[in-house]
């Protein structure tokens, strides 16, 4: 795992010393309780083994603050995410409770449930002048990149996805986030996390007010994309579909 990669900033201080245990060999859900330590963060890491069957994985975490924890990147990052966004992530489980408590489990997630979990699996928060929200809402990726792209040195994308950052393990050209803005005022990620939880509130939530962002073109964060054509590629960097009038 490449510590140095420009994603995974905000996350090193918290992930590198778990990732280190883990490598001495300990199990991922033993190195998250280690570094979260007793009685911090509402929540313990306890192996996937103490989910009983036929029990919702966030029914499960609701009632018993116990987070069931596989050996693998994807649970990692997980972990990681109760650790550096605790209040969101309680946010987001007693929301997932509170909609399966009502609905039950179904084919189908209802809206406010599909839009919690696109954001805890691939979201990201971006604080950033009006401008790149302007360019990016209208999927101009010419202004957003290349004729704005001075802009990005006052903006600041912070991952919060577990799914997007074990996907990053390997960057690949095509991998977006779901951005959600952010006020440039906020300037740790604790107050971020406070901000955050705060602001999931189910009636907005359920209409995903994201915004798809190819994150491998954010200047800085991949060197291919100083080549000239990089955002050229319609497969990655999609115009903004118009719906068609009858």
């Amino acid at each position: 795992m490449d510590w140095g990669a420009a994603w995974l900033a905000p996350w090193r201080a918290t992930g590198e010393p778990v990732a280190q245990q883990i490598v001495r060999g300990d199990t991922v859900h033993s190195a998250l309780q280690t570094v979260l330590g007793a009685g911090r963060g509402g929540v313990r890491f306890v192996p996937q083994s103490d989910l009983p069957d036929g029990i919702a994985y966030e029914q499960f975490i609701f009632d018993t603050r116990r987070v069931p924890t596989r050996d693998n990147l994807h649970d990692f990052f997980n972990g990681l995410a109760w650790l550096q966004f605790p209040q969101t992530k309680r946010r987001l489980n007693q929301l997932q409770a509170q909609a399966i408590a009502a609905d039950g489990i179904q084919a189908v997630r209802g809206p406010l449930r599909d839009a919690l979990t696109v954001f805890d699996e691939n979201g990201a928060v971006l604080q950033a002048p009006e401008a790149l929200w302007d360019a990016l809402r209208a999927r101009d990726w010419q202004a957003l990149f290349v004729d704005l792209r001075p802009l990005w040195r006052e903006a600041r994308l912070v991952l919060f996805g577990h799914a997007l950052l074990e996907k990053l393990v390997s960057p690949r050209k095509p991998m977006v986030a779901h951005v959600y803005q952010a006020p440039a005022a906020i300037h740790s990620i604790a107050d971020m996390d406070a901000w955050l939880a705060q602001a999931l509130q189910p009636g907005h939530w359920a209409t995903k007010p994201f915004a798809p962002l190819p994150v491998l073109g954010v200047p800085g964060w991949w060197p291919a994309n100083e080549v000239p054509g990089f955002y050229a590629d319609a497969q990655v960097f999609r115009p903004l579909r118009v719906a068609s009038v009858a």
